[in-house]
């Protein structure tokens, strides 16, 4: 296989935004994922089948070019009913083939199953009690091409694998968490710490590398403070900066204000950005140690989600060893299980350097932060490897199954080790 002459053999310990790998002492495939249309298949793992009864009709679609969401809106709009109305286990990426199991009440069988809508298509249809839910799935199946691979990929492939099957995967949260521009959870940092200046600024000026055309000079015009002329210039299709920039200037420029004009879903969005980034920081700060326990740790069970104190490293550490358990990092909020000891120091250190603490996670900018305990790594199920050629030329296969909320950006990133994360908005599944 040819190698990109944009690849070397990297050793390097992190990436390109500065979260080291696992397999740092092992060299990288180069080359990248979704360089064709359909290199990157993934696959939801139901959490159990539909029944054959029930006012709930249960479909299985395979859709290319489209975001869930986006799926749903245009099902919705040719079955008359609305967006919410259809249920749905996992939020799956545009750039991709996907296939997944949605849910609608009331609607006969007959209907879905003669939907001829664009880029999808329903592969099965059946009937059901419930309506699905946000994470009824037991997991995805992926199975990606690996284009302009180093010639002696498989060999090196293999040996990442190897580590990722016996000690873990990363369970980072992918780039996706963080938006088009990556500043999602500097938003949510600066709501955190009642910054809503920053916040607002973050939203909508500071122009950067990705910003072009209107939406450049629209961030542009609210840096000179032109706060009207800033709102018009937006493209229709941001709505969300056109009502913030209205509010904007109907208020004088009251930034606080401002802020509640954004739509509760994405507010809880740019905090669980902010969630998330720490939470990589603190899997950064253990990554070596991924597979060990600490005293003071939270435990993950990995067959219910369920988490205990451990309070006995040497009895516990065998558990960890056979994946029964992992080593857990924090999704920082009012009802989160804190960590002990050594962990419980580095948790704090991390929330610290962020110049936040806990009392701020009890209800910012009118959202209700939570929290939870996530586990540092993750199984990597099934994996296989194969080299392979079509009429785009040779590539490198992997396949490979992961838990719900797990990224495949993160098994991908320590096969290739020549991108942060591949590229920003790959593919992330919940």
């Amino acid at each position: 296989m040819p190698v990109d002459s944009r690849i070397v053999d990297s050793n390097k310990a992190v990436d390109q935004l500065g979260l080291p790998y696992l397999t740092a002492d092992l060299p990288g495939v180069g080359g990248g994922i979704k360089r064709e249309a359909d290199d990157f298949v993934v696959e939801e793992l139901p959490l159990y089948e539909p029944s054959g009864e029930g006012t709930h009709t249960y479909f299985r679609i395979e859709k290319r070019g489209l975001t869930t969401l986006a799926a749903i809106d245009l099902i919705a709009k040719a079955l008359g009913k609305r967006a919410r109305d259809l249920g749905y286990a996992g939020l799956k990426d545009a750039r991709a083939v996907t296939r997944q199991t949605l849910s609608i009440e009331h609607v006969d069988p007959r209907q879905v199953e003669a939907l001829d809508l664009p880029r999808m298509k329903v592969v099965w249809v059946n009937r059901h009690r419930n309506k699905l839910k946000l994470g009824h799935l037991r997991g995805n199946r992926f199975e990606l091409k690996i284009r302009d691979v180093a010639a002696d990929a498989m060999a090196r492939a293999v040996e990442v694998f190897d580590v990722l099957r016996d000690r873990g995967v990363p369970n980072y949260f992918g780039p996706q968490r963080f938006g088009a521009r990556g500043d999602n959870a500097e938003i949510g940092r600066a709501v955190l710490k009642g910054d809503y200046n920053e916040a607002i600024r973050v939203l909508l000026g500071r122009p950067g590398p990705f910003d072009r055309d209107d939406v450049l000079q629209a961030r542009e015009l609210f840096e000179q403070g032109r706060y009207a002329e800033a709102t018009n210039a937006w493209p229709k299709a941001f709505r969300e900066q056109i009502r913030v920039g209205r509010t904007l200037v109907k208020s004088n420029g009251d930034t606080r204000r401002a802020w509640s004009a954004v739509s509760h879903t994405l507010r809880r969005l740019y905090l669980s950005a902010e969630q998330s980034r720490l939470f990589n920081a603190v899997t950064a700060a253990r990554i070596q140690g991924i597979d060990r326990l600490q005293q003071g740790d939270l435990a993950w069970k990995h067959v219910n989600g369920a988490c205990f104190r451990v309070e006995d490293v040497v009895a516990e550490q065998p558990r960890c060893n056979t994946f029964e358990i992992s080593p857990t990092g924090p999704l920082f909020g009012a009802r989160m299980t804190e960590a002990t000891e050594h962990p419980g120091r580095l948790e704090a250190d991390v929330l610290a350097d962020a110049g936040l603490d806990r009392t701020l996670c009890r209800r910012p900018g009118g959202i209700k932060l939570d929290g939870a305990r996530r586990p540092l790594r993750v199984p990597l199920g099934e994996p296989a490897l194969a080299d392979g050629r079509d009429d785009h030329g040779p590539y490198l296969r992997a396949s490979f199954t992961l838990p719900p909320g797990a990224y495949a950006t993160c098994v991908t990133r320590e096969i290739c080790k020549n991108a942060p994360f591949e590229a920003r908005g790959s593919a992330a599944v919940a």
